[in-house]
Order: C-alpha cells, then sequence, then structure tokens
C-alpha cells in the first residue's frame, strides 16, 4: 500500500478506507475501524445482513419515503411532489446519520447507474417506491435481478415514456438507454437497428392510472428481432413480457456490461480514469459470480489499485456537506427533519440533491464536473453553517468538546488536534500560520479560551476548507 510518499501507515489506509467507503467518517467509524481491523470492519459493512438503527431512525422521520403508489395517492394532491422530496430528504438522512455506510454510498452508485430523476413530472407517484424497490432492495444482490425490477416498475417506463409505445408507434427512449447507460454501453458496437429492436423487445410494458406495473400484450411489437448476438422469432404478444426477461437476462450477463458495472464502482472508489487491468478482473468477477454485486466489491478492497489510490479522488458536494455533517458528529435529534431538509435545498443549489440529476445519466462522478469558484464558495458556506448550526434542525449551543480549544493549549496543539480529528493529519507548517494568522496570535501562544468560545466555529471551518477535507 503506497503513494507517491511510499509506504501508507495503518493510520493513513484506514483514513483511505473510511473516505472512500462512508459519506465521510464520524468518530465512531474511526473508533470502530481500529478496533475490528480492514477485514472485519468491511466484512461487516458488507454483510447484508448488518442493520442501521440510526438510519432507519433518519428515514422514519418522513412519513411518505419510499411510499408505495397507493399510499403516496391517498397522501398528497394529484401530481405534487411531497413523497419524492420526502424520499430525497430521508435518503439524505441514512447518508448522514446511518451507520451501514458502505452501503448507502453503493445505493448511491446504482441509484445514478439506473437513474429515474426523483422529483419529475411523472414520477408524483411512482419514484418514492422505485428508490427503495429496486435500488435499496438490490444494492448488494445481483445486478441481473436489479435491471429486471428497473425494467417493470412504473417509474422507470414512465420516466424513458416506455408507457406511450404502441406496436405501431414505438417508443424508442427506454431501449436506448438501456443499452447506452444502463449496460453494455455504446463501445460494445451495437448499431440503430440493436436499438430499435431493443425498443421493440420492452414495448407493452407500462403503467395504469393507479401507478401498478401492466404489460400490455396488444402493445408488444411483434417480428424477429436481433440485438448484438441475441436474436428471437418474437412472434407472441402475450408472451413478450418473458421474453424481455429474457433478453434483459442476457444484456445482464454480457461480457460489456460486466465492464460497464466493474467501471462504475471503479471509478467511484478508486480513480476518476480507472486502470483497465482492475476493470477487466472485476468483470471477470461480476460473470463469474453471476451478476452479484458483492463478490466485486469484495475483490475491488482487496486490489491494490484501490490501495495505492490515496489523493485519486476528490468529494463532490454531496460528500463534501454530508462529510462536514458526519466530521461534526452531528446528532439526530427531534427537528433534525427540519436540518435534513435546509442541507438538502443548500445542496440543490450546489446541483447535487440526492437522486435529482435531471438527465437519466445521473450525477457526474469525476472531478472536472464539479470545478467551480462559485461552487467553492457556497461549500465553504455550507462548513459555517454546520460548525455553527445555523440550519433549523442541526442548532447546537457548543461544539464537540473533542473541537473545542483545553485550557493550557497552545494554538498548535489545538490545531494539530483539530487537524487529526476532522481531515486525519495534522495541519501542515503553512496551514499553521495561516490558522494563526486568522486567529491573530503566534502557534506558540496559549489559546485565548474566551475568545475561541464564539471564534472556534470559524477556526473548525478553515480546517475542514482545506484540500486534505476535499480529498475523498
Amino acid at each position: 500500500m503506497v503513494d507517491k510518499a511510499g509506504p501508507l501507515t495503518a493510520a493513513q489506509a484506514q483514513r483511505h478506507l473510511l473516505n472512500r467507503a462512508t459519506f465521510g467518517p464520524r468518530p465512531s467509524d474511526v473508533e470502530s475501524l481500529a478496533k475490528l481491523g480492514i477485514d472485519r470492519w468491511l466484512a461487516a459493512q458488507l454483510s447484508p445482513a448488518t442493520k442501521d438503527p440510526a438510519g432507519d431512525e433518519a428515514w422514519r422521520a418522513f412519513k411518505l419515503a419510499g411510499a408505495d403508489p397507493a399510499t403516496v395517492r391517498r397522501s398528497v394532491n394529484q401530481y405534487a411532489w411531497d413523497a419524492m422530496f420526502e424520499t430525497g430528504f430521508a435518503t439524505l438522512g441514512r447518508q448522514v446519520f446511518g451507520r451501514r455506510q458502505l452501503f448507502e454510498v453503493v445505493v448511491d452508485v446504482f441509484a445514478n447507474h439506473l437513474h429515474v430523476s426523483t422529483p419529475s413530472d411523472r414520477g408524483w407517484d411512482v419514484a418514492p417506491q422505485y428508490a427503495t424497490q429496486v435500488i435499496r432492495k438490490h444494492a448488494f444482490g445481483r445486478y441481473a435481478d436489479m435491471l429486471k425490477a428497473a425494467m417493470r416498475h412504473p417509474a422507470m417506463l414512465r420516466y424513458l415514456d416506455n408507457d406511450t409505445s404502441t406496436r405501431e408507434s414505438v417508443n424508442e427512449n427506454l431501449g436506448r438507454e438501456l443499452l447506452e447507460l444502463h449496460t453494455v454501453g455504446v463501445s460494445s458496437g451495437y448499431t440503430e437497428k440493436d436499438m430499435r429492436g431493443s425498443a421493440y423487445v420492452l414495448s407493452g410494458r407500462g403503467a395504469t392510472e393507479d401507478g401498478l406495473f401492466e404489460y400490455r400484450p396488444e402493445r408488444h411489437r411483434t417480428g424477429r428481432v436481433k440485438v448484438l448476438d441475441w436474436s428471437a422469432a418474437n412472434t407472441s404478444a402475450r408472451g413478450g413480457l418473458a421474453l424481455g426477461d429474457k433478453y434483459l437476462d442476457y444484456l445482464a450477463k454480457h461480457p460489456a456490461t460486466a465492464k460497464t458495472i466493474a467501471r462504475k464502482l471503479v471509478v467511484r472508489f478508486v480513480d476518476d480514469v480507472p486502470p483497465r487491468e482492475l476493470v477487466a478482473r472485476l468483470a471477470q468477477v461480476y460473470l463469474r459470480n453471476n451478476t452479484a454485486i458483492l463478490p466485486v466489491l469484495t475483490a475491488l478492497f482487496r486490489s491494490a489499485e484501490f490501495w495505492n489510490s490515496l489523493g485519486r479522488k476528490t468529494k463532490r458536494p454531496l460528500e463534501d456537506v454530508v462529510g462536514t455533517a458526519r466530521a461534526l458528529d452531528v446528532p439526530f435529534g427531534p427537528s433534525s427533519d427540519k436540518g435534513l431538509e435546509a442541507m438538502y435545498w443548500q445542496l440543490n443549489n450546489l446541483g447535487h440533491a440526492p437522486l435529482a440529476w435531471p438527465s437519466p445519466n445521473g450525477y457526474p462522478d469525476v472531478a472536472p464536473a464539479w470545478s467551480s469558484a462559485g461552487q467553492m464558495l457556497e461549500r465553504w458556506s455550507s462548513h459555517r453553517a454546520l460548525s455553527y448550526g445555523w440550519w433549523e434542525g442541526l442548532k447546537r449551543e457548543k461544539l464537540p468538546a473533542d473541537l473545542r480549544p483545553r485550557s493550557g493549549d497552545t494554538y498548535r496543539e489545538w490545531f494539530d488536534r483539530l487537524g487529526v480529528r476532522l481531515i486525519g493529519q495534522r495541519p501542515n507548517s503553512r496551514q499553521r500560520s495561516a490558522l494563526a494568522q486568522f486567529v491573530g496570535a503566534k502557534t506558540t501562544s496559549r489559546v485565548d479560551l474566551g475568545r475561541m468560545e464564539w471564534q472556534a466555529g470559524h477556526v473548525v471551518a478553515l480546517v475542514l476548507d482545506s484540500p486534505q477535507f476535499l480529498a475523498r
């Protein structure tokens, strides 16, 4: 395990894992990893049986989060977006307060891969359930099952207009995105004819006015179809649904899809420029394990490329703001739902509210997509809002005791302790000098506890503004 400076220390390796496998470590995550060690901590995080009471509590704060269409329709006015917003708030709640962090990160990966914009006009009653019954249900399962669930869910079928298809006029949106985004990708060499064939196979799948899945044989386009090296006579309209599932199984198990899924996970956990050799190895793991996701993740975290990728990823706005709340150990309380709403709208201003990317390709996960001076200033404002508890529902009278200066501390001792606590390392000499300049004292001077009673939040925020915190 090495980076440019040489072998990683045990502390560096643990911090690297926490930065990548969580939305940002809380002190309890650091303690848990130190106690269990890397292998046992990862095994617990990767276990489908692991419970998450803290995440469940945050989710339950929003009654319509993940609700089924009937519940949504009983609870809100027609076409109202309340349930979709609550699903976004609750998703954020699990990211901020949940302990099953690696699962939440993987959920985020696949929510962007099989993406349905939430909120969106036609998802008002069906998108909340999509988040739970398609993405969360299968995130640690088989990709083939997740794909088939997505292609039978009214949220996806409405989002990509498959419910408007008729036998005479087939809408090609879903068939095209299925190939381009969800499975084999453009590099597989599929043609326009393949794309039309893909749309024909999926025709007939739609949704009722009540938001339930339906298959209408009279809308299914029959006739021989061929996509890449898969073909079928497609003579029976009644058999079109089962034929479509066979087609989806073929795509899920295609070597090009294996590379698509492997690449997506490598970009998330390893590098904006995914190492080809690692992608190829993980694709083989995916194929050998019948599209199961957990073996791919296990192989990824055992790879040299993962452990040698220190500094190769940066936080996007979501990881930055959520990571700040977790670093500050913001507790869940009776009014945390209001705080999560405030955080959601700040992330919306930053262009990165959970589930809300407006296009089918999901949020980008590479640094250049999020690089702008204006956005950085907004992120720094978020650091101060959370440090001082400005947002209703996340207010606190004081910083946690381990972030405040102690009696007898020099400024250097306090700055160093803040660095280790918040960014996993002591500030360098230039950063110490900048912090000292901000407080107007020498690093060797004793901390003025009276003045820092109100200024400490700014010092904490400055540490969170550092490039080290931006690293993922």
